[in-house]
């Protein structure tokens, strides 16, 4: 039990002092965007980056992790839409709401720290990576046009798709993976001097990020939305990472444990910090701010119990198909 606690409790208590000092008025809660802004713009980009350049292409460009992930998040996105679509009879901008909420993890905040506590630097950086990938090319410009389809304005989900596009084309985590990627194949090493200095910036990622998980975490509220609010938690924080159990062991098998453990690790995370953001265009930015609150809160105990428990020695055995 010490042993799971020393690697979930560190993430947990910066993500409490984070609400701490920010509840009792050292920061504001508009600090924890800026700081927010920092993390997403300069230290998370300079950590991948530095990382990726600096191994073979050949390992970045993991096509089973790829698809492994990209098959695992797709399973609970469309179970997600079809329940609250088709069962519960929602509109298509709550349905894909919800669906984001159970399938989209958040890498980079939680996930990459919680990695890096596990797994070490360069296991870690390669799997943000390529959950970025994942995530940006395909899960959210996909589910923000499904959200905007039940919009009655003629070409709507085409102007989202189209805005969704030219921001990948500006996104700083994006543009660092691209950056690594190529210097990686070119085999481009920078000056010393810059080097260090993109180690600091990334230096900054894993603490920071969490800190402003938790100062985001303040004033959330939860009152009258429990019923859909534990639905979305219970697939985010149990179906998810049942579904990428399920698909490493019998669809898309990895060859790398410490990549399978990446992966089932990166569908066990709470949601993506900016869910509520994207909920907002259609209104559901209330329920989609609980959601965030109460999984983020319940992950500590299912966090600490994969590191103990089954899913943890699933991917540490040996590989599927083997």
């Amino acid at each position: 039990m010490l042993d799971i606690l020393s690697i979930t409790g560190p993430i947990y208590l910066i993500i409490a002092l984070g609400y701490g000092v920010t509840r009792w008025g050292l920061f504001a809660k508009a600090d924890m965007r800026v700081f927010g802004k920092f993390v997403m713009h300069l230290a998370l980009p300079a950590m991948l980056f530095s990382s990726l350049s600096q191994r073979p292409v050949r390992e970045v460009l993991n096509l089973q992790y790829l698809g492994a992930y990209a098959l695992a998040c797709g399973l609970v996105l469309l179970l997600g839409f079809a329940w609250m679509r088709w069962g519960r009879r929602q509109t298509m901008s709550f349905s894909s709401m919800v669906a984001m909420g159970m399938g989209c993890p958040n890498s980079g905040f939680v996930g990459y720290p919680v990695a890096l506590l596990v797994l070490g630097g360069s296991v870690a950086s390669v799997s943000l990576a390529l959950n970025m990938v994942v995530e940006n090319l395909l899960l959210i410009p996909v589910l923000l046009v499904l959200s905007d389809l039940g919009d009655r304005r003629k070409g709507a989900w085409h102007a989202v798709l189209w805005q969704s596009l030219k921001g990948l084309a500006r996104n700083p985590m994006v543009l660092s993976i691209a950056a690594g990627i190529l210097a990686s194949w070119a085999g481009v090493a920078l000056p010393a001097a810059l080097s260090r200095t993109v180690q600091l910036f990334a230096q900054a990622s894993g603490a920071l990020s969490l800190f402003v998980i938790g100062g985001s975490l303040v004033g959330l509220h939860i009152k009258g939305t429990l019923g859909t609010v534990a639905q979305i938690s219970v697939g985010k924080l149990v179906l998810h990472p049942l579904a990428m159990l399920l698909v490493l062991g019998w669809l898309v098998p990895v060859d790398d444990p410490q990549l399978r453990t990446a992966a089932l690790l990166s569908c066990a995370m709470p949601m993506l910090g900016i869910y509520a953001i994207l909920s907002q265009r259609h209104g559901h930015e209330g329920i989609s701010s609980a959601a965030l609150l109460v999984t983020t809160v319940a992950s500590f105990f299912t966090l600490s119990a994969f590191c103990g428990g089954w899913g943890w020695r699933r991917c540490e055995g040996p590989p599927a198909g083997a």
